[in-house]
């Protein structure tokens, strides 16, 4: 679904399609299975249930799971979709995924946000050069 494209995202195509709900979500399997693939460090309990941080054109957000999304398609809210040039929707686009440590970087400034556990020290260590398995299920 998702493949490596630099140092900071992931490149995939999704169908986006408008939702009524005030965040943006996806599929609570597929949301589940790229936040273990991504998020997760492997130390001890980590929730999956952490926003993951995508962006379409020039906006990021969170996007949370919700089991009545479609496989394969990220419902943005309608204010979302204005500023985009999606007119007909369902449309299949590309979408990128804030890596770990980008996505950290993201949430912290939006909202605070610092995922349970993290240590001072570990934001500013290096990011991974390789690729996470299992995003691409």
């Amino acid at each position: 679904m998702f493949e490596v494209f630099s140092r900071s995202y992931y490149l995939g195509r999704l169908y986006v399609t408008p939702t009524d709900r005030d965040h943006a979500i996806m599929h609570s399997d597929q949301h589940e299975r790229i936040n273990e693939a991504v998020y997760t460090t492997g130390d001890g309990i980590e929730s999956l249930e952490t926003p993951l941080v995508m962006k379409l054109q020039s906006q990021h957000f969170a996007v949370h799971g919700d089991e009545s999304v479609p496989a394969n398609t990220l419902a943005l809210p309608e204010s979302l979709l204005e500023g985009s040039e999606i007119r007909n929707p369902p449309s299949l686009r590309e979408v990128f995924l804030a890596r770990r440590e980008r996505a950290r970087q993201l949430l912290e400034f939006a909202s605070g946000w610092e995922p349970p556990g993290v240590e001072t020290a570990d934001r500013d260590g290096p990011e991974p050069d390789d690729g996470y398995p299992g995003v691409g299920t």
